[in-house]
């Protein structure tokens, strides 16, 4: 079989398509300059983090159209080298699209002469100085905050501490002489007053900054502003230091160009610094972590302690990320092979630079993106980077700084920023809420949480810096995780301390105590209550009431027993009488006549203590059924657990698991975020009660208090904390200073602010605003006190009257009847007889004897008998049945025998003393 040749054409076409094709697949190379000084600290911290940034970019979007390659030039802080061998090189020699830096403001000013000349965009990330900006050069942008933004916030401090002088120690170039005047108009606005300027050239020897310093001592100024470069601020400080002047009385504020280079120029203690405020993200942690370690191993001999990712830092890392991301916008059209086109000189004729082919497209793309950077949303307003805050600071012993402020251009001097991670729905914002203000970003909170914890701050020992973020709503056990692994330094929200989170971080001290109870809807159940009359008085009123009702009777019978017929006869007509007198008086309804004072007296202290009873009785009976009676309509947890209804709890906490672990079925557990939801479900039957922490339960009964009720504790919780990592410091002292929170009147006013008085609210505890409450013995133990009292001194009384007028018969008893038992039976009997001289039986005898004197007869009196006939069994009776005989001799005999019943008694008793009828009493019979 011949072979076969292929088609040359078709070759060469599918060869062209091949190599079209990865043309396409490679991205497009954009060559960039960097140009900084490497001896510098600043250029040290731009050498390592600009490509740093550029690694993270193409990390984060590996499938990007154009590839920035850096093109690195050292100025060594020369002004001819940045131009000339920096920028003019750049530009012709190497094509490059922009230039990032130079790093002074000085180099800047004279690269974006030539960059705007050659349309080149140059993008600075440290020159600061007012004397360069967009404004003068139309191809230069500026990453970095202008020091004239400073200015109002060293203001703000001057007129918070009262300083009436301030004299601004500045740099004499560019870079301090453009700032002084923006300083001295923010003062003056201020009402402070710069009396004079110190300039010091930049190469001021040591000698000659101290003989400054002991100058401005004796002109008795105290408050001092620095603006200079590093090296020169660490001669001023030094010398400052060294001429007394870092004490107290003076203060020194130093710019944030100082602020953000702190570690390199061994900063004593007190002074006062300014940083642009850089929120701190999970993002940033991680980039610091990586930066540290990158840029130890770019400079070996760079010391650990003094590599610190500044707001220097910061600002290369946006802006290497903002030309990266515009570099997108580039097409392969766009980028000559030449860097300048149009050129008419050679490589050191400025007049005759050429023009970039990209750069005016470059220039736009550069101005026009914003993203959210490690210092906050990036965004370049007339060119230039707007500021949102800065951080007040102050410098410590060991070196280090700690925050005492912030400073907003609308908001003034605040000691905090405001918002915190996590949060509630919108019905509990009196517990935690966020805002984020969608213009600037900008996050604040409140509630009683976010109040508590910042009432603690101000309570240690030292300025904890304090700024919140927002995290996404999740679950609080996943919240507790990330605090644990670093993504956050603490999570200030209502979480709840559980062993299972305590095992992830460290929680402080609880500043609010909680536990898990139920609430429950409210009913009336006036129409099921048979028993009701009952319910007005508790059972131990009742049983004190009937027990002082015996005793008052017993107390008027002992006192009437032997001068009143109404309280004699058989035991159980005595009984009878006792009881029925006693309870009468529950009525008022007692007949008897009492014939003595003392049981009158105790009569009636008992009536008025049996009036208020009574009164007390019948107006709670009268509200138990006139006014509705709420009750739960699910009494306990144990009701719940037998019953069928499903239960509500708050979404994203702890109780799923809470009430997984009790046992409760899951199918019956409905998760809500708001209190409104609660409300509704409860009223149209969805769920029957609601489960959850008592801090959510107050703030819903606040506002429903009308138809629920909490119905009672089910078990404790460990209250809520705020979570540290473990190891935290702060855990110990911020539990310290929650105890001390705690134990002063500031955490109840605290806690009224948001969730109102505790008792403001009847229906928080079972059986709503309106159940009438049974009434106890403790509320009458006094009126009882009384009428007992007085009950028993009255028959104390009594006794001692009776022992005194039969004193003789009483020796009597006690000394012939040696058994005890046998003496009391005795006693008793001689006590049960009439008292025939009371006046009540001396009046009935009386009465009798003046009938016979009248002449009645005796034939009439037994007629009038016998004319009614009755029954002579009755105890009413058998005292007259000696009257009733047919005999009407005997029956006068009779009566004379009972009108004299006392002296026959008493001749009895001699009698049986002398039988023999001698002695004072004898007489003949």
């Amino acid at each position: 079989m011949a072979g076969h040749t292929p088609n040359p054409l078709f070759l060469l076409i599918f060869l062209g398509r091949l190599l079209l094709l990865a043309a396409q697949a490679q991205p497009v190379t954009v060559t960039v300059g960097l140009i900084f000084d490497g001896g510098s600290p600043g250029g040290k911290i731009a050498n390592t983090t600009i490509p740093m940034a550029l690694d993270d970019f193409y990390a984060a979007f590996p499938g990007s159209t154009a590839r920035v390659r850096l093109e690195h030039r050292d100025s060594r802080g020369d002004v001819v080298a940045a131009a000339a061998a920096g920028a003019l090189e750049l530009m012709e020699g190497r094509g490059v699209r922009a230039i990032l830096g130079p790093q002074s403001s000085v180099e800047s000013a004279f690269v974006a002469d030539l960059a705007t000349r050659a349309e080149v965009p140059v993008v600075s990330f440290s020159a600061t100085s007012p004397s360069v900006s967009p404004g003068a050069g139309r191809f230069f942008a500026r990453a970095a905050l202008s020091d004239a933004v400073q200015t109002g916030a060293i203001a703000a401090l001057a007129k918070h501490f009262g300083w009436r002088l301030v004299v601004p120690v500045y740099q004499d170039d560019d870079y301090g002489a453009a700032f002084v005047p923006f300083l001295v108009d923010a003062l003056t606005d201020a009402g402070a007053e710069v009396p004079y300027r110190f300039a010091l050239p930049a190469g001021a020897s040591s000698d000659a900054v101290a003989a400054a310093m002991y100058r401005m001592e004796s002109l008795q100024t105290r408050a001092f502003v620095v603006h200079t470069r590093p090296d020169l601020a660490e001669r001023v400080l030094a010398a400052a230091e060294a001429a007394g002047m870092m004490g107290e009385g003076f203060a020194w504020v130093i710019t944030d160009g100082l602020t953000g280079l702190l570690a390199s120029i061994n900063a004593p203690p007190g002074l006062i610094g300014l940083a642009p405020y850089v929120p701190t993200t999970p993002r940033l942690r991680d980039v610091r972590r990586r930066w540290v370690r990158r840029f130890m191993r770019d400079h070996p001999g760079a010391d650990s302690e003094h590599a610190e990712m500044g707001s220097y830092a910061v600002w290369a890392y946006d802006a290497a990320w903002a030309v990266a991301s515009a570099a997108e916008h580039l097409a392969p059209g766009d980028l000559s092979p030449r860097g300048l086109v149009g050129g008419t000189g050679g490589p050191t004729d400025f007049a005759g630079l050429g023009k970039s082919s990209s750069g005016k497209k470059f220039l736009d793309a550069i101005t026009a993106t914003t993203f959210d950077g490690l210092g906050g949303k990036f965004e370049l307003v007339d060119g230039e980077l707007t500021a949102h805050a800065f951080r007040v600071l102050n410098t410590m012993d060991n070196g280090k700084e700690r925050s005492i402020g912030f400073w907003r251009k609308n908001g003034g001097l605040t000691r905090k920023l405001g918002g915190a991670p996590g949060g509630c729905g919108s019905g509990f914002r009196p517990i935690v809420h966020l805002d984020v203000d969608p213009v600037t970003n900008w996050t604040t909170a409140g509630g009683f949480v976010v109040e508590v914890f910042e009432a603690a701050v101000r309570l240690l020992p030292y300025a904890l810096p304090v700024e919140y973020v927002k995290a996404e709503s999740m679950p609080y056990d996943m919240l507790v995780k990330k605090v644990g692994d670093g993504t956050f330094d603490a999570a200030v929200a209502d979480i709840t301390i559980t062993a299972a989170r305590s095992s992830h971080v460290d929680f402080t001290l609880p500043f609010m105590a909680s536990s898990i109870a139920m609430v429950a809807p409210l009913r009336d159940d006036r129409g099921e209550r048979t028993w009701v009359f009952l319910k007005p008085l508790r059972y131990d009123l009742w049983l004190a009431s009937a027990a002082f009702f015996l005793f008052t009777g017993f107390a008027v019978w002992f006192v009437e027993h032997r001068g009143n017929d109404e309280f004699r006869g058989p035991p159980s007509n005595q009984v009878g009488a006792l009881l029925y007198f006693g309870f009468s008086t529950l009525v008022f309804a007692h007949r008897e006549n009492l014939r003595n004072n003392l049981s009158r007296f105790a009569v009636v202290v008992w009536c008025f203590v049996v009036l208020i009873l009574q009164s007390s009785y019948t107006a709670s009976l009268t509200s138990m059924l006139t006014v509705p009676q709420l009750e739960p309509s699910i009494a306990d947890y144990a009701a719940l657990w037998r019953g069928a209804e499903r239960v509500g709890i708050m979404n994203n906490s702890f109780m799923r698991g809470a009430m997984d672990r009790s046992g409760f079925p899951p199918s019956r557990l409905v998760p809500y975020r708001a209190p409104q939801s609660f409300h509704e479900a409860l009223l149209n039957g969805t769920i029957g009660a609601v489960v959850d922490e008592t801090p959510y339960l107050r703030i819903f009964l606040k506002s429903y208090c009308d138809r629920f009720a909490v119905t009672g504790q089910l078990n404790k919780t460990g209250g809520f904390g705020f979570a540290f990592p473990k190891g935290s410091p702060y855990v110990a002292d911020l539990s310290c200073a929650i105890l001390a929170l705690t134990e002063s009147e500031e955490m109840n006013l605290i806690e009224r602010k948001w969730f109102g008085e505790s008792d403001g609210c009847a229906a928080t505890q079972a059986g709503g605003p309106f159940t009438a409450d049974s009434l106890s013995f403790g509320s009458f133990w006094g009126l009882f006190l009384i009428t007992g009292a007085t009950s028993l001194l009255c028959c104390a009384i009594h006794l001692a009257t009776f022992v005194a007028a039969n004193r003789r018969d009483i020796r009597l008893l006690l000394t012939s009847h040696p058994s005890w038992k046998g003496t009391l039976r005795r006693f008793a009997k001689l006590y049960d007889g009439k008292d025939l001289s009371a006046h009540t039986f001396r009046s009935k005898v009386t009465g009798r004897n003046d009938a016979a004197a009248a002449g009645a007869s005796p034939s009439a009196v037994h007629h009038d008998a016998a004319a009614s006939p009755i029954s002579l069994s009755n105890h009413t009776y058998m005292s007259d049945w000696s009257l009733q005989t047919s005999s009407p001799a005997m029956a006068g005999c009779e009566i004379e025998l009972a009108g004299a019943g006392g002296q026959a008694e008493e001749a009895a008793t001699d009698e049986a003393r002398d039988p023999n009828g001698s002695g004072e009493n004898g007489r003949d019979n």
